[in-house]
């Protein structure tokens, strides 16, 4: 035991924001790609054949999910660790796990009776909220599935609050681990589950698309073990009593119903989307959020990781009183998301049917027009993330708020507007979303300035410029590339259109670089070192 407890220990070790963000990059790409498995074994199983249960499927998913993120999920990790930060900070161990249990204890009630109102009123949710457009039969299988999936808040929750702890005191591999973990469980279900389940002789399971929904219980399981793992070596004292007085738990819980009303106005969209999608062709709602996963493939990859690595950092800093340092790491932050968000953007427009393609064999040109819209979003949602958490690093949960009553109420009435009135269809959606993550961004940077004097100094403008003028000129060498290599009726199977999308990549990437470089980008700089010391370092040491 005490040999494990050694193990996990080191490899929970504290890390670097460098090192975290690679760790979270790296986790969040392995995630991905088995999240791509995943959809594209659904996708093959069920999107042409039954793509009224593939409906189901998705919206089964909604009400579960929008309880987790507004009760749970980013606001628990952004209101609780600058808060436990401080506590640990200022030596008071005591206070830090007075707080941490207290919120753990209460955030598994809450979303204990959560879970089970979902299971008592699936039925009017899925006929009146998310799915009213659905037929009876979808109508009664995304009922069934959501009562499966309702599990998941409540072994979330306890997972989101472990994971914060980690955060908070700058360990991530355990919190890194679990997304990967979570897919897998999906993954089982998807190939395994939906042949049916025998045990001892016993058939307890009949198989089919319910299947899925077991392997996303399976997988939330999993994950929270995985979590839990991670305390390991943490020294956490938990009790199970909620500390109502303890400070710490109360600055938390007034912060957190700002930051919880942010995350769920946000989710309020995705039902309204949903519920617009519904009553369009049968399988609309998974080609819509199909192509809502692949834009969000590079904005976790780039934004949530490199902001989720950084925002402990920063809290830190302000909680030593040191906003001059604060200031400059969230302008190095800034600067580095937006220069790897750029050409990414570019890279998801231009090569849509090839991505497409990899989770729906032999691709789709609803998905792929749909992510094409989309694909506009890409750059501002990934600036989004840091722009949001330098408000809450400042324990600041209202001024995000504000900002996303405002957006998200803009994003509603233009979906209505562009699905009903203009008779858009599903790109009316994608349209709203992508004109929307402008809008939100250009109102943050306008706060953020008025907040931190010097943000956007002339130096980091000129930044910018240069950037955008390396993305216009990696732009046109996509098209080219993207026009001499074009996705043709033959490439249909994954092995055939991997290679050329990546070569396609590669090679846009590499003239990003080198326009980067001729433009003298301080980002490109250790990129340039990295790739010097692999390709030469070991001949220099002959």
């Amino acid at each position: 035991m005490g040999k494990l407890q050694s193990t996990v220990a080191r490899a929970n070790s504290k890390l670097s924001i460098k090192v975290a963000a690679f760790l979270l990059a790296g986790s969040t790409l392995l995630s991905s790609v088995l999240g791509l498995v995943r959809d594209r074994q659904l996708n093959g199983l069920y999107y042409s054949t039954y793509p009224v249960g593939i409906d189901a499927y998705t919206v089964a998913f909604l009400v579960p999910d929008f309880m987790f993120f507004i009760l749970v999920s980013g606001a628990l990790s952004v209101t609780f660790i600058p808060v436990f930060s401080q506590r640990l900070s200022d030596g008071n161990k005591k206070s830090a796990w007075e707080l941490s249990t207290s919120i753990l204890n209460l955030m598994a009630l809450v979303t204990l009776i959560t879970s089970i109102l979902i299971i008592i009123f699936a039925d009017p949710l899925v006929r009146y909220v998310v799915g009213p457009g659905l037929d009876e039969s979808g109508r009664a299988l995304a009922i069934s599935m959501m009562r499966v999936i309702a599990v998941n808040p409540f072994l979330f929750s306890i997972a989101t609050v472990v994971a914060s702890m980690q955060q908070a005191v700058g360990r991530f591999t355990f919190f890194a681990m679990a997304p990967a973990i979570y897919n897998t469980g999906i993954i089982i279900g998807a190939t395994v589950f939906t042949n049916g389940i025998n045990l001892f002789g016993w058939q307890v399971f009949d198989g089919g698309i319910m299947g899925v929904a077991l392997g996303v219980v399976l997988g939330s399981v999993m994950q929270l073990l995985v979590s839990c793992i991670g305390l390991i070596g943490m020294g956490f004292d938990y009790d199970f009593k909620i500390y109502w007085r303890n400070k710490g738990f109360l600055k938390v819980l007034s912060l957190l119903p700002a930051r919880s009303l942010d995350q769920g106005i946000d989710y309020v969209n995705s039902i309204v989307e949903t519920n617009l999608a519904s009553r369009m062709a049968a399988g609309t709602i998974r080609a819509y959020q199909q192509s809502s996963v692949l834009s969000y493939v590079p904005i976790n990859l780039i934004g949530v990781a490199i902001s989720t690595a950084a925002f402990p950092k920063m809290a830190e800093r302000l909680g030593q009183h040191r906003p001059d340092l604060f200031k400059k790491e969230l302008q190095a932050v800034l600067r580095v998301i937006i220069w790897l968000a750029m050409p990414v953007t570019v890279i998801v427009f231009f090569g849509r049917g090839y991505l497409v393609n990899f989770i729906k064999n032999g691709g789709d040109v609803l998905m792929a027009s749909i992510l094409g819209i989309l694909a506009v979003a890409i750059l501002f949602r990934s600036i989004y993330y840091i722009a949001a958490r330098s408000f809450y690093a400042q324990q600041d949960t209202k001024t995000p708020l504000y900002i996303s009553f405002l957006t998200i109420g803009l994003n509603i009435s233009l979906a209505i507007w562009f699905t009903m009135g203009l008779n858009m269809g599903v790109y009316g959606l994608a349209w709203a979303t992508a004109i929307v993550s402008i809008f939100e961004v250009i109102i943050l940077f306008f706060m953020m300035s008025r907040r931190i004097k010097g943000l956007f100094d002339k130096a980091f403008m000129s930044a910018i410029v240069r950037m955008a003028s390396a993305t216009g000129f990696t732009a046109f060498i996509m098209y080219i590339l993207v026009t001499l290599m074009p996705l043709s009726s033959s490439d249909k199977g994954f092995l055939a259109t991997f290679p050329k999308f990546t070569l396609i990549a590669t090679l846009s990437l590499l003239s990003y670089l080198l326009f980067s470089k001729l433009l003298d980008l301080e980002e490109v700089k250790p990129v340039i070192e990295r790739v010097k010391k692999i390709l030469f370092g070991r001949f220099r040491r002959a």
